[in-house]
């Protein structure tokens, strides 16, 4: 590979990095509805044609923005189910953790959430995928600690909803550099998360 090569490389990636993150900011800011093409462009310092270069449609970088968060709540909510063989702990960590990465990510968090109806209906299935993974785990930690007798939950599933909506939810309100902060929030929902299963 030439140098020439490897910077072009650099630099086309460079440019998708500050598209997405433009992309986060409009429609964080206006909505996916609300924000058009010109707009991500030129919070970017770009021209909209040189959008297409690197995105199809506006919607491919709304579909970027959604794979991207949802892979590193999998990933952070996995970690936390792994973290621990105490089952109460287990779920007290996955929520809080899971909260925490929804108030540190809060822009993504709303957009990925609340803009999932946007997406097209293939990248709808994929993205479902990823939300069907982590329910999964959250009811498997559950009925995990159903079975070792230290929770007390008559439905696995709902409860397990009920819980990742506590982290989910908080994007509607939460503000970066607010009176609370992310790690306040976490001990705070995986204490609720803890009394909601039956074990407090």
């Amino acid at each position: 590979m030439t140098t020439d090569s490897a910077n072009g490389r650099d630099r086309s990636a460079s440019t998708r990095e500050r598209l997405l993150d433009a992309a986060v900011e409009a429609f964080a800011t206006s909505g996916f509805a609300g924000t058009t093409t010109r707009d991500i462009a030129s919070r970017a310092g770009m021209s909209p044609a040189a959008v297409y270069v690197h995105h199809a449609t506006k919607e491919d970088l709304l579909f970027e923005i959604s794979r991207r968060g949802h892979l590193s709540a999998v990933e952070i909510i996995h970690q936390a189910s792994t973290s621990t063989d105490d089952p109460v702990e287990r779920v007290r960590a996955m929520v809080a953790e899971f909260s925490r990465w929804h108030a540190v990510n809060s822009r993504v968090g709303r957009i990925v959430q609340y803009e999932f109806d946007a997406l097209t209906p293939e990248h709808r299935a994929e993205i479902a995928e990823y939300r069907r993974a982590i329910e999964a785990l959250m009811r498997e930690a559950i009925e995990a600690g159903v079975k070792a007798d230290v929770m007390s939950v008559a439905d696995a599933k709902g409860t397990a909803l009920a819980l990742l909506s506590l982290s989910i939810d908080l994007v509607r309100w939460y503000h970066p550099g607010g009176p609370t902060t992310p790690d306040e929030i976490a001990a705070l929902h995986g204490e609720l998360a803890v009394r909601m299963v039956g074990a407090a």
